[in-house]
């Protein structure tokens, strides 16, 4: 506690990132508090069915990544998750197609460019999608919650069709540029923090549900609700683990002597991270795995119904052995097209660096890449566990609310987005102290920013 609050002292003292935080902080109150302005037309009263269908499965999952704006008819409902969906594609564009690759290497100008298309296909895949949740709203709340309502005209009016639909697209732009205000004059990155207080505004409703079931005449009474946070405890520190987790390939530089200066010759080290695809394989596995739901609606014939049915189940054997293999195939798919060895030792030969015992070049690629595919195995292996661990929680008798937070897309996205921040913070904390450790060589308040 004492470090605790030293730290804070010294995050007060920088006045820079003081008011980073402060600013921060006023965006993220912005952002929930729209995500509680309910759609022009639409009785705020009425939405108990649209509140059931966020509870769980595909919708529980838009709605927690939205911060329940989904299950409030919001005109942040569709949140940033079509930002995201451009940005993978983007993402996913660059690998493939030349014009994008040139794009990349164009250093700031380029990335502006990049930025300018995702916003672009952000629009088209939001123009997209905000018919269809309106769709979906009309289906899930009475006749009489949107009006103008007449009694002889059950369907909602074109109005309401086109004005919901600009305001969700207008909704999802002013959320996306919340996060790059928050990029630019906050801390940490803008769109990750949006994403991750969505995630954590589920948590505080989500705890006190389980703990009321558990403590219900059939929940198993307080001990096991203790057990049941020992437990997540655990699993995050686990998942911490795995996001940190690196194998260092140890680097040497030429000594190199100019004038009376010697540039050089020291030793470092090349990180490679276990997890180096991050929450990208959940992601990809996901949207695949939610086809089988779809197939449901369309299947004409028993035997298909009762196949897309057993997928469908997310507590299911099928659905996660299949779940827990492709997210290893995505693993290895992601790092392959995402790290390349061969670049990575063309510039360590360019820099005058070398790996001590292994000849630059050709060898040293091959000498990366088998490194990088013995790592990427225990790590893909790790990443499918903790992404079926919901489904564990849920069969172990954990409300699907709070199974979320076990692992999946969600505790992963909480945990780098909070080592990111925390990184970046330390980052000005070291700047502010960095007379003492030109002078000392000690590291002051690197300590205390670890135990924020």
């Amino acid at each position: 506690m004492k470090k605790l609050i030293e730290t804070i002292r010294n995050i007060n003292k920088i006045e820079e990132l003081r008011n980073r935080i402060l600013y921060t902080l006023g965006i993220i109150l912005i952002y929930r508090l729209g995500s509680f302005i309910v759609l022009p037309g639409v009785d705020p009263n009425m939405l108990a069915n649209l509140k059931q269908q966020g509870s769980g499965g595909l919708m529980g999952l838009l709605n927690m990544f939205s911060g329940g704006a989904f299950s409030n008819a919001s005109i942040f409902a569709l949140g940033i998750m079509p930002y995201i969906s451009a940005s993978i594609v983007i993402q996913l564009l660059g690998m493939a197609i030349p014009y994008f690759q040139r794009l990349q290497r164009e250093g700031e100008s380029g990335r502006r460019k990049i930025n300018q298309i995702t916003r672009y296909l952000t629009v088209t895949i939001v123009g997209l999608q905000a018919p269809g949740y309106i769709a979906n709203l009309v289906s899930q709340v009475p006749a009489e919650a949107i009006t103008p309502f007449s009694a002889a005209v059950t369907s909602p009016s074109i109005f309401f069709w086109v004005s919901s639909t600009i305001i969700l697209i207008a909704g999802t732009l002013f959320v996306m540029w919340l996060g790059e205000k928050i990029t630019d004059k906050g801390i940490g990155n803008g769109i990750s923090l949006i994403i991750m207080i969505g995630i954590i505004a589920q948590l505080p409703s989500s705890l006190v549900q389980e703990f009321v079931s558990k403590m219900g005449s059939l929940g198993g009474g307080l001990v096991y609700f203790l057990i049941e946070l020992v437990i997540l405890v655990f699993v995050i520190l686990f998942t911490i683990l795995l996001v940190q987790g690196t194998r260092r390939v140890p680097v040497q530089y030429a000594k190199r002597i100019v004038g009376n200066k010697q540039y050089g010759g020291v030793r470092q080290y090349l990180p490679l991270k276990v997890n180096s695809a991050g929450v990208m394989p959940i992601i990809f596995a996901q949207a695949i795995m939610f086809l089988p739901i779809t197939l449901v609606g369309f299947a004409e014939s028993d035997a298909m119904t009762g196949f897309a049915s057993a997928f469908a189940d997310y507590t299911g054997f099928w659905y996660n052995l299949t779940f827990f293999i492709m997210i290893i195939l995505f693993t290895y798919f992601y790092t392959a097209i995402t790290i390349n060895p061969k670049q990575m030792a063309d510039d360590l030969k360019k820099n005058g660096g070398f790996i001590p015992g292994i000849k630059p070049g050709k060898r040293t690629a091959e000498y990366l890449d088998n490194i990088l595919s013995r790592i990427t195995l225990p790590g893909s292996i790790f990443l499918g566990f903790i992404a079926i661990m919901p489904a564990f929680a849920m069969i172990a008798g954990v409300n699907s609310g709070f199974a979320q937070f076990y692992g999946g897309t969600s505790l992963l996205i909480l945990v780098g987005v909070v080592l990111d921040t925390l990184q970046q913070i330390e980052s000005y904390l070291l700047m502010r102290h960095y007379d003492g450790l030109t002078k000392s060589g000690r590291i002051k308040g690197k300590s205390a920013t670890f135990n924020m």
